[in-house]
């Protein structure tokens, strides 16, 4: 029997609002949570595996703890071991059952997304559907590769959005597929097909999207070519039908969660913090690298290599920062940044140009939207240009506004990391949401030294 630890169930609770203070230095080393995006590939990688896998340094964010759950529910044994360690016991490519009940994924798009490529490898049927902003969130561009390789779409709501219910084919047909969009989880959710397609599975982008995928199908046997395409792309090949081998994996602290105390740092005074163990893989380290433009000190210390990612702890301190024009051919490495890059921005003094945001509409909420709608609560002065937002960073903020969330977790954290430092607190309309990616996000930052309060 399968034993999956229980959600705490945030994305039903009740709005739970939090404000943010104007705090004194923040000090200290801190290790944010696993990183997400390893953690869903790391239990999906093992449930495919014929064997057990063990896993360490999990995320234990309801959007994993949902991948786990549906693992589970497709006949993988599941077993939480203690805090961030968990074993998985595989059922092997092809291997999955049908599940009882509808696959719900709560608010997280890549569980989803990645799951519907894992399931058509099986000639099964599978319910996939989460809560009301994942139901809001585009899955046609999924549907559409999976459909070219004999995948049906049994029922789907309107343009192709959950609930989605899906039948994998007897025989998977093996495809060459451009994408039309630089996506990790189109590529995932491809390749993840592909494992149970005779041949040759390829996936083309024209912009090199994360590759935790690629790097995990080779840790665990898969024979997988990655070739340059393009002047910023990449074509990746998977050789189908191998049988992958279960293989230890150790979680790194995911870098999209240490952007929050590595900008709060940068933009209260006198601060100087260590963030530990953070991975630094190139394709997810467009943040730092903007940053680092910007004039931000961070350093990174005792570089090294774990669970074939690389990673390194990240000093702190904060920084005079400066407007800079951030190209969109770094986007699809900083996708989930952009809130908190804004925040930083915010502070700068000058112009900071994003370019080529058109993801950010397609994420837990239109973030663009929402991040735009948050600084002007803020006082900041902002302008969109088709999918560029631009910031008129003054160095400093006046602060002051309530900020409306959207039930989006990077939202939240990045205007409560902005009243850190902001003339007036900020206060967010729901801190709940942070528990899919960050759940000790308060308890860590108040350790740093930061002033949050959430509404009893």
């Amino acid at each position: 029997m399968s034993a999956v630890a229980p959600s705490s169930g945030g994305h039903a609770a009740a709005p739970s609002p939090a404000t943010a203070s104007a705090s004194g230095p923040l000090s200290g080393a801190v290790q944010v949570p696993g990183d997400k995006s390893v953690s869903h590939r790391a239990l999906i990688f093992g449930a495919l595996a014929i064997g057990e896998t063990r896993i360490t340094g999990l995320l234990e964010g309801e959007d994993v703890l949902n991948t786990a759950k549906a693992c589970a529910a497709l006949g993988a044994r599941v077993q939480r071991l203690g805090a961030g360690e968990w074993r998985v016991e595989g059922v092997g490519i092809g291997g999955l059952r049908a599940p009882a009940e509808p696959l719900d994924f709560g608010n997280s798009g890549t569980g989803a997304r990645l799951m519907m490529g894992m399931v058509a490898g099986s000639p099964i049927e599978a319910t996939f559907d989460g809560d009301a902003s994942l139901r809001r969130r585009p899955m046609r561009r999924i549907l559409d590769p999976l459909e070219k390789m004999g995948v049906a779409v049994e029922e789907a709501a309107e343009g192709g959005r959950l609930p989605i219910r899906l039948k994998g084919p007897r025989d998977l047909i093996p495809l060459t597929y451009e994408s039309p969009v630089a996506s990790a989880q189109i590529k995932s959710a491809v390749l993840l097909a592909g494992l149970g397609a005779p041949g040759e599975t390829t996936l083309i982008e024209k912009e090199a999207s994360r590759d935790h995928t690629e790097r995990m199908l080779t840790h665990f046997g898969a024979q997988v070519r990655v070739e340059p395409y393009g002047e910023h792309g990449r074509k990746v090949t998977l050789k189908g039908r191998p049988e992958l081998k279960p293989a230890p994996i150790a979680v790194p602290a995911d870098p999209s969660s240490a952007a929050f105390p590595l900008v709060a740092a940068l933009i209260v005074p006198g601060s100087d913090i260590t963030i530990t163990g953070v991975m630094t893989n190139p394709l997810r380290t467009g943040l730092f690298k903007t940053l680092k433009e910007m004039g931000a000190s961070i350093e990174l210390v005792g570089e090294r290599v774990e669970g074939g990612e690389s990673v390194a702890d990240l000093r702190v301190r904060h920084s005079n920062l400066t407007g800079v024009d951030v190209p969109a051919e770094r986007a699809p490495s900083m996708i989930d940044e952009y809130p908190i890059l804004a925040v930083a921005a915010s502070f700068a003094r000058g112009t900071t140009r994003m370019r080529g945001l058109s993801e950010l509409r397609v994420k837990e909420s239109d973030r663009l939207a929402a991040v735009a709608a948050g600084l002007a609560q803020a006082g900041v002065v902002l302008s969109i240009e088709g999918d560029d937002l631009i910031v008129e960073g003054a160095g400093q903020v006046p602060g002051g506004g309530t900020v409306a969330t959207h039930m989006d977790h990077r939202i939240a954290m990045s205007f409560l990391v902005m009243g850190l430092a902001s003339g007036k607190p900020m206060k967010i309309d729901d801190i709940s949401f942070v528990a899919t990616s960050f759940p000790a996000f308060v308890p860590l930052m108040t350790h740093l030294g930061a002033t949050i309060e959430v509404a009893a």
